[in-house]
């Protein structure tokens, strides 16, 4: 595994299980306020494990460029 990976997959364990500590502590309704905050999070961490993996594109003049090259 990578490094980033690691620390997202460790990021979002720990997010997770601090909200299941507070419902089995029975602040359920401090977990509940907290859902929107750890869906932003989730999206957030999907979000970046997707663009950083991603290859870029060519930008648009230097594949204009390639193409002009062509024999």
């Amino acid at each position: 595994m990578k490094h980033r990976q690691i620390v997202i997959l460790t990021v979002t364990m720990t997010v997770f299980t601090w909200s299941g500590v507070m419902v089995a502590a029975g602040q359920t309704p401090a977990a509940a306020a907290l859902a929107p905050a750890l869906a932003i999070t989730l999206q957030q961490i999907v979000h970046t494990a997707r663009t950083h993996g991603a290859p870029r594109p060519p930008a648009p003049a230097a594949a204009a460029a390639e193409e002009d090259d062509a024999p």
